[in-house]
């Protein structure tokens, strides 16, 4: 089992520095799960996981839609958070298509706001599904858009990493796929691995770095959530320790924590503590 990153060493990397994440419902889990490590060692609760939208998590704001707004399964739901501090500011932008109007204007936002030290981008699903049939070649044109915007807006220390969508069950409840694109819920498993691949290589000829948590999760379905699109807190803290040794080894730093006092063995019991207290709360 990998061990997972800690509350300490995610607040000494991201020590001073602006991460932005932007996606969708998973890519707000992955949002939660680094707020909630920036603050201790605990995992997400279901409540947590499920709900969208709330005012506040975790100490965080909504800054824009949500329950500010209407609370929809639309392509023009908005969902815009941040959390906060003396020392590290993460941001979350709920996406439904990787390059739009909207997306133009959270592209100002980078030129006006404080330049972002690490940009994790995930955009996938609702792309490929929800822009009628002309979804998936748009899709890839609007790839090239976002990809060559981008470049031009950040710094070029910035580090921009392209995740992979991750395994979508062959049998999918609500979330995107609502009932009039119903019909396409048996074949998304299989159009997200083709579009993982023409993005990932994509983003490669950008110069983005590229995360791929398809694969890294295709043997941990056990973790994916009873709707086949989700997934569980300890998914979200594997994705969490991958996302920041991956910045760790972009920037030379070594993550290694010291020795548990204990031994290992008893790491691992305070880690499964954890996730017991968080599915009980």
């Amino acid at each position: 089992m990998r061990t997972f990153v800690t509350n300490s060493q995610a607040k000494q990397l991201l020590h001073n520095k602006c991460l932005v994440i932007l996606g969708d419902s998973v890519q707000r889990s992955v949002y939660k799960d680094l707020v909630l490590l920036l603050q201790r060692d605990q995992f997400l609760t279901l409540s947590q996981l499920k709900s969208k939208g709330e005012f506040s998590f975790e100490q965080d704001v909504l800054v824009e839609g949500g329950r500010m707004g209407l609370m929809t399964n639309g392509t023009d739901y908005r969902e815009v958070r941040q959390y906060c501090t003396n020392h590290h500011l993460v941001r979350f932008y709920f996406l439904t298509r990787i390059y739009s109007p909207y997306m133009e204007s959270v592209l100002e936002d980078f030129r006006q706001g404080p330049k972002p030290d690490i940009i994790i981008i995930s955009s996938c699903a609702w792309d490929i599904t929800r822009y009628g049939l002309e979804r998936i070649q748009q899709y890839k044109e609007n790839l090239h858009r976002f990809f060559t915007q981008i470049k031009t807006i950040v710094f070029p220390e910035c580090l921009l990493l392209w995740a992979l969508a991750m395994p979508l069950s062959k049998k999918i409840k609500g979330g995107f796929l609502v009932p009039q694109i119903s019909h396409l819920g048996p074949t998304v498993c299989y159009d997200i691995i083709e579009a993982n691949l023409y993005s990932s290589r994509l983003a490669d000829a950008y110069g983005l770095d590229v995360l791929d948590l398809h694969y890294h999760f295709r043997l941990s379905l056990q973790h994916r959530m009873p709707d086949g699109v989700h997934w569980d807190a300890v998914a979200h803290r594997n994705i969490s320790t991958l996302v920041l040794q991956h910045v760790a080894d972009a920037w030379g730093v070594n993550l290694h924590d010291p020795p548990c006092p204990a031994g290992q063995g008893q790491c691992a019991v305070v880690s499964l503590m954890y996730y017991l207290q968080s599915i009980l709360c």
